[in-house]
C-alpha cells in the first residue's frame, strides 16, 4: 500500500514546491494581465459595434487573433501565450492541491479552478497554433459544430442541456460574486488605499455583473439547441454579444455590458497586483 502511495506523495511534494516558488506566483499575476488583455479587446470590439463605429464581436480566439494583426503582433501574441500558460499552470495546480502560498480552495473552487485552467491552457494552445500559422481567422471557434456532434450522441440532447444549465449557473455565481463582492475575500484589500479599494471594487461589480449575462446567454441558447435539436441556435461569447445587439434596445444594453466586460479587464489587470496567489 505505502509503495503505491508512493508516486502520490512525490507528485504532492512537487505540487507544493511549485505552489510556493516565485516563479509560480509570477506565472499566475501575468496570466492575470493575460485574461484582462484578451477581455479588453473583447469588451473594446463590441463597445465600437454599439456605437456604430465598426467594431464586432469576437470570442477569445479572435481576441488573439487582434493582437497578432496589431503592430510588434507576434511579439505580443508571445507574451500574452506565455500570460494564457502561467494562468493555466496556476489555476491546474491550485486545483490539484488546494492552495497557493497565500490562498486556500474549498473543493467548489477546486472544481472551477480546474475547468479554467483546462479553458486557458486551450487557449495557450490556440495562441500557439496562431504564432505557427495554423490559428484560422477571425472570431474561431464553432460552438454549433461542437454542439452537433454532441447531439448526435445517445443522450446528446441531455448532455447538451445540462452543458447549458452549468453555464448558466457559473453565469449565477459570476452574479453571486459581484452582488455579494465576494471576489474582494481572494484580494489583498489591506494593501490598497481607500481610493484604489473603492475602484477597484466597482471594477469588479461591473465585471462580474457582465460575465454574468453572457455566460448565462451561452448556457440559455444551449439549452434552446438541445431542446429544439438545432446545434445552430448554440452560440460562443461572441454570439451572446450578437444576440445582445439584436435585442430590444441592442446598442444600449451591448454597450453597457461591454463596458463592463472592459471593466473585468481592468479589474484583472489590478487583480494582478493584488490577488492572493
Amino acid at each position: 500500500m505505502s509503495t503505491r502511495r508512493a508516486p502520490a506523495r512525490k507528485a504532492e511534494a512537487k505540487g507544493e514546491r511549485v505552489a510556493r516558488s516565485d516563479q509560480f506566483e509570477w506565472l499566475a499575476r501575468a496570466g492575470l494581465v493575460s485574461r484582462g488583455v484578451i477581455y479588453a479587446i473583447i469588451g473594446v470590439l463590441a463597445l465600437k459595434l454599439a456605437l456604430g463605429d465598426g467594431g464586432k464581436t469576437t470570442n477569445q480566439k479572435g481576441a488573439l487573433q487582434t493582437i497578432v494583426e496589431q503592430p510588434f503582433g507576434k511579439t505580443l501574441l508571445i507574451l500574452t501565450a506565455i500570460g494564457l500558460a502561467g494562468y493555466a499552470i496556476w489555476r491546474l495546480v491550485r486545483a490539484g492541491i488546494g492552495h497557493g502560498p497565500e490562498a486556500t480552495d474549498d473543493t467548489k473552487e477546486r472544481l472551477a479552478g480546474l475547468a479554467s485552467g483546462i479553458a486557458y491552457g486551450a487557449l495557450f494552445v490556440t495562441a500557439l497554433s496562431i504564432l505557427l500559422g495554423s490559428g484560422g481567422g477571425g472570431s474561431g471557434g464553432n460552438p454549433d459544430r461542437a454542439t452537433g456532434g454532441v447531439l448526435d450522441w445517445p443522450a446528446g440532447q441531455v448532455l447538451v442541456a445540462i452543458a447549458g444549465a452549468v453555464m448558466i449557473g457559473v453565469g449565477l455565481d459570476q452574479g453571486y460574486k459581484g452582488i455579494k463582492r465576494k471576489f474582494l475575500e481572494k484580494s489583498k484589500t489591506g494593501e490598497m488605499s481607500e481610493g484604489v479599494e473603492r475602484a477597484f471594487t466597482a471594477l469588479g461589480v461591473l465585471g462580474h455583473l457582465a460575465r454574468m449575462v453572457v455566460f448565462g446567454l451561452i448556457g440559455y441558447f444551449l439549452i434552446k439547441a438541445a431542446i429544439d435539436y438545432d446545434p445552430d441556435k448554440a452560440v460562443g461569447l461572441d454570439g451572446a454579444l450578437a444576440a445582445l445587439g439584436r435585442s430590444s434596445y441592442g446598442p444600449t444594453v451591448l454597450g453597457i455590458v461591454a463596458a463592463g466586460l472592459i471593466g473585468f479587464a481592468a479589474y484583472s489587470v489590478a487583480d494582478a497586483r493584488y490577488r492572493k496567489v
